[in-house]
């Protein structure tokens, strides 16, 4: 089944090349278009896809306030930023408020289909560029904030979250680390319960903040 994606932009032309875009993979199904934040919220709840491909800077409401209501009301549907802006207030703000990715609009072609295919099964998508970037500001906690106490983390799970900040999935880490996909799975959840995250965006984001893990 083809995954089902609203493109939400408001510049006319860049929807209409992001839609022919991502017409041309037959695993990809565009549902929708908006040109606002407010409107994307309505459509989502309307079309119920799995994944909104989210402009960051709107007018109406911006593309952070409408992840924040689309994540808030439909937790199912995956929210992938795209934007021109590597702004350091945005790309937290984004993930923050729910995005299970981030990708600047100059990504080549191939590493946007990935990335839509990526977070709609449930992966995290935050390139090691814009993960260094994120560590400029959040270091004291993010934008103005101030630094949390770290969680005890042990040396195993700190390594996991090494991998998984680069992008590894399970059975790669299992790889890396020579034990099961099982024991990895285990550590995943217990550094969830430490940093009182829900899922692996969170998570990097949360360690990346502390500064628990560079990138």
């Amino acid at each position: 089944m083809a995954i089902t994606v609203l493109v939400v932009d408001d510049h006319r032309v860049v929807r209409a090349g992001l839609v022919a875009l991502l017409k041309q993979s037959p695993s990809l199904n565009v549902v929708g278009e908006a040109g606002n934040g407010e409107e994307a919220v309505r459509l989502a709840g309307e079309l119920q896809p799995d994944v909104v491909l989210m402009d960051m800077q709107m007018p109406v409401m911006t593309g952070v306030e409408a992840t924040k209501a689309i994540k808030g009301q439909w937790p199912a549907i995956q929210v992938l930023v795209l934007t021109t802006y590597d702004d350091d207030e945005l790309i937290w703000g984004g993930l923050q408020a729910g995005a299970k990715g981030y990708l600047l609009k100059d990504a080549p072609p191939e590493e946007l289909l990935q990335g839509i295919r990526a977070v709609a099964a449930g992966q995290s998508l935050l390139p090691p560029h814009i993960a260094a970037k994120l560590m400029q500001v959040i270091s004291q906690g993010g934008p103005g904030g101030k630094s949390e106490p770290a969680d005890q983390l042990t040396e195993r799970e700190l390594e996991i979250l090494g991998l998984m900040a680069r992008g590894a999935a399970n059975k790669e880490i299992a790889a890396a680390l020579f034990i099961s996909e099982n024991t990895v799975k285990t550590h995943i959840s217990n550094l969830f319960q430490k940093l009182d995250v829900r899922d692996r965006t969170e998570a990097v984001t949360r360690a990346l903040s502390r500064g628990l893990i560079r990138i």
